[in-house]
């Protein structure tokens, strides 16, 4: 994924939080790392040790990026202020040199059209697609960054793989960053964005009757409660929410936690100074909106859940997943092996990302036909 340490607000200021035992198996796929065992996620044994460096499992493509991303000489976010981790080089950025340095175009993927626009909750970026027939079906889109950092520009490759892949208009959503603007202030966001996009659909070829939403790290986490707030406030449900490494849960000892503490670029201190920074207070991490496995899932739309092998978040995903099974959600949870946090918008260098971006697309695209 070509982009930013997108990762998000994980909630190690809580420590383990009641989550929920993943006891269904996820199916296997020939991409795909096996899941946690059953129970793994409360981990009440020794959890395994940290790799000495994580980045040595990453396969061919993975490892490219990350040497890449070294050679750029970013400081920790961990030992930074925000303002310094925003001006930080990115997974974005290193896919960039390493095109440069293979002689390929840099030039992002084309797109039918590109438009920017400002709403009241902040900026809109909307791609609609190179083919298909307007009205378009409708991809609501929300990046990662922890909340902190990142914006469209660093996430720009995803939608335009998503628009292109699933024939959808892709409405990619800014909003507010902390700690400026602390919880709940980008979730609030993210559902008035939602808003004028079934308001709006119209005006930039969309049908808002055929509506899904999809995010990235701290995106999935938004993209979900969007979800959970058009049930609850009675607006147009998403037909379907494509959710790449959520944050999902409050238990920063699940195993991929421990297993993933030092890896690339997403690891565990930058999760618990993302925390730090959008939390108003430790009480934030046992809120619904944040902890998302022990929230009221139930009438939640059709889910697609996507995550990489070497990542804090793998966890989240496995246990998200069986908290909506366990509530009736049809869900489909992929994990690719051999590659980190960040991955999916990297297609142009990454092989599991073009795979992993185009499994997306399909199941938004399938949505959209029911």
């Amino acid at each position: 994924m070509t982009r930013f340490v997108c990762f998000t607000l994980l909630l190690g200021l809580i420590g383990s939080s009641c989550a929920k035992k993943n006891a269904s198996a996820e199916p296997v796929m020939s991409n795909a790392a096996p899941s946690a065992p059953p129970g793994a996620a409360l981990a009440p044994a020794p959890a395994p040790p940290a790799p000495t460096n994580p980045a040595m499992q990453a396969n061919p493509d993975m490892a490219k990026v990350l040497g890449e991303l070294a050679s750029l000489g970013g400081k920790p976010i961990e030992t930074l202020t925000p303002a310094e981790a925003r001006k930080q080089p990115t997974p974005t950025d290193a896919v960039l040199a390493l095109l440069k340095k293979e002689g390929k175009s840099t030039a992002p993927e084309e797109v039918g059209k590109v438009e920017n626009r400002k709403i009241r909750s902040g900026d809109v970026r909307i791609y609609t697609p190179k083919t298909g027939k307007a009205p378009f079906p409708v991809v609501v889109y929300y990046h990662g960054g922890g909340f902190v950092i990142a914006d469209l520009n660093v996430y720009d490759s995803t939608p335009r793989a998503l628009a292109n892949g699933a024939e959808a208009v892709v409405v990619s959503v800014e909003y507010r960053k902390a700690p400026e603007n602390k919880f709940p202030a980008a979730h609030d966001d993210a559902i008035a964005a939602y808003q004028w996009v079934l308001n709006n659909a119209a005006s930039f070829g969309g049908d808002p009757k055929r509506i899904a939403v999809a995010g990235e790290s701290a995106g999935g986490n938004l993209a979900a409660n969007v979800s959970m707030a058009a049930r609850d406030k009675g607006l147009t449900l998403p037909l379907h929410q494509l959710l790449v490494y959520p944050v999902a849960s409050s238990d920063t000892n699940a195993p991929s936690y421990v297993e993933y503490a030092d890896a690339k670029p997403l690891n565990k201190p930058m999760m618990l100074w993302f925390v730090d920074k959008y939390f108003r207070s430790p009480a934030d991490g046992t809120d619904p909106r944040i902890d998302l496995v022990n929230a009221k899932l139930k009438g939640l739309p059709p889910t697609t859940i996507i995550n990489a092998q070497i990542d804090p978040l793998l966890s989240d995903g496995e246990k998200l997943a069986h908290a909506l099974r366990e509530a009736g959600v049809p869900t489909e949870r992929k994990t690719y092996a051999g590659v980190t946090h960040e991955f999916f918008g990297m297609g142009a260098v990454v092989g599991a990302a073009k795979d992993a971006s185009a499994f997306g697309a399909s199941q938004l695209k399938a949505s959209f036909k029911k």
